[in-house]
C-alpha cells in the first residue's frame, strides 16, 4: 500500500491505456512520492508514464524527469505577414537545418550563463523522435483572445530539448544510483539539480536558435511569445515537482500541439484551479500507438508521399522513412478531446486555435 494520491484528469470520453495507469501506480510506491496527477494526454512510456506530474516532499527522482531534460515548446510570431507567405517557396528554403549551426555557439552559451563548450555541436538542431518545427496560422480566436495573437501573422512553433546533454546527465545518475531517488539534503542531489538546470537553460537556448535559423531561411524575424518546459523537476510547495511530459500551469500562456496533422491550441491556465492538477497541464495529444505499432499499422496502408500531406492540407518534411510512419497523425490521440478535458476540469481558458501549414522534422543535406 502507498500513501501517495493519484488523480487522473480525464473524462469518460478519453481513452487512457491501462499500462499508463499501472505505471502511475508503480511510481506511487517510490519512497517520498506524495501526489501524482495524470493529464488527459497520459500514455505509457519506458517504465514511466508520460503526461504526468509527481510531487515529493523529500526526494528528487531524475528518472521521473527522463533523458530529455528541459524539453519544451516555444512559440514565435513572425514579422512575415501571412498574406506574403508562400508554402511552395518555404518548403524549398527549409534545407540544411539538420547540420550544426554556423554561428558562435560559445558566445551564445556564455550569454545564457552556460559553459562556452557545453554541447555546442548540437546547438540549433531539432533532434529526432517527436521533435519538430512547425509553421502555423491562426484558425480561430476564442473569447477575447490575447493581444499577442494576430490572425494576420505567420507563427513558428519549436519542440525540442537538451539533445544528448540530458541523456548524459541521466545516464550518469543511473550508473551511480539506478532509479533510486536523492534526498534533497544529499550533496548528490545538489549536483544533479545544477546539471539539470544547465540542461534546461541549454534546451531553451536551443529552441531559440532553431527559431532564428528557420525564420532566417524565410527572410524574416520573430518575437517569442512563450517558451515552456515540460520535462523538469522544480521546487514546489516545500517539496519537489517532477513533470514528465507535463506543461506548467504557472508560467503564463501554454501551447498544446496536436499531431502534425491536427490543430494546436493556445491556452491560458486558470490559476485558481491549478493546484488540483499539481500546477500542470497536458503538453500535447499523447500517443495512442507505440512507434513500432504505428509503423506496423500504417506501412501497408500509406505511402511516404501520402504522409507528406495531411488531412488539413499541410505539408510534412521528414526524410527518415521510419520516423514518418512512427510520428504519423494516426499514432496520436484526439487533441480536441484532450483540451476539452482540461476545459471541463476548469484548468484552462482557450485563447486561439492554430492550423499547421508545414511541419519540419528532418531533411537530408
Amino acid at each position: 500500500m502507498t500513501g501517495a494520491t493519484i488523480h487522473i484528469v480525464a473524462s469518460p470520453e478519453s481513452w487512457i491505456e491501462q499500462t499508463a495507469v499501472d505505471q502511475l501506480h508503480n511510481t506511487a510506491r517510490l519512497d517520498g512520492i506524495d501526489r501524482i496527477v495524470g493529464l488527459p494526454d497520459l500514455h505509457a512510456g519506458r517504465g514511466i508514464a508520460v503526461g504526468a506530474a509527481f510531487w515529493s516532499r523529500s526526494h528528487v527522482y531524475p528518472h521521473l524527469v527522463g533523458s530529455d531534460i528541459g524539453c519544451g515548446m516555444g512559440l514565435w510570431r513572425s514579422a512575415l505577414p501571412l498574406r506574403k507567405f508562400r508554402l511552395d517557396a518555404a518548403e524549398r528554403k527549409l534545407g540544411g537545418l539538420d547540420a550544426p549551426w554556423s554561428g558562435d555557439g560559445a558566445v551564445r552559451l556564455a550569454e545564457a550563463g552556460l559553459a562556452s563548450d557545453l554541447a555546442g555541436e548540437a546547438l540549433g538542431t531539432i533532434g529526432g523522435g517527436n521533435h519538430f518545427a512547425e509553421l502555423l496560422r491562426v484558425e480561430t480566436v476564442h473569447g477575447d483572445g490575447d493581444a499577442a495573437v494576430d490572425p494576420a501573422a505567420l507563427y513558428l512553433m519549436v519542440h525540442s530539448g537538451s539533445r544528448g546533454l540530458g541523456q548524459a546527465i541521466l545516464d550518469g545518475h543511473l550508473a551511480r544510483h539506478n532509479v533510486g531517488g536523492l534526498l534533497a539534503s544529499d550533496p548528490a542531489c545538489a549536483a544533479y539539480l545544477a546539471a539539470h538546470d544547465n540542461a534546461r537553460h541549454w534546451a531553451a537556448l536551443n529552441r531559440e536558435l532553431i527559431a532564428e535559423r528557420f525564420l532566417d531561411r524565410l527572410g524574416t524575424s520573430g518575437e517569442r511569445l512563450l517558451d515552456i518546459c515540460h520535462n523538469s523537476v522544480t521546487p514546489h510547495q516545500g517539496g519537489w515537482l517532477h513533470r514528465k511530459g507535463a506543461a506548467p500551469a504557472d508560467k503564463g500562456m501554454v501551447v498544446i500541439p496536436g499531431s502534425r496533422g491536427d490543430m494546436t491550441y493556445l491556452i491560458r491556465p486558470r490559476l485558481e484551479q491549478a493546484d488540483t492538477a499539481l500546477h500542470s497541464l497536458a503538453h500535447g495529444a499523447g500517443r495512442k500507438w507505440s512507434r513500432s505499432e504505428a509503423k506496423d499499422k500504417l506501412v501497408r496502408r500509406f505511402s511516404i508521399a501520402d504522409l507528406e500531406r495531411t488531412k488539413l492540407g499541410s505539408r510534412v518534411i521528414c526524410e527518415d522513412r521510419d520516423l514518418i510512419y512512427e510520428e504519423a497523425p494516426q499514432a496520436y490521440k484526439d487533441i480536441h478531446q484532450v483540451v476539452r478535458d482540461l476545459e471541463t476540469a476548469g484548468l484552462v481558458d482557450l485563447i486561439a486555435t492554430l492550423r499547421p501549414l508545414l511541419t519540419y522534422k528532418t531533411r537530408r543535406a
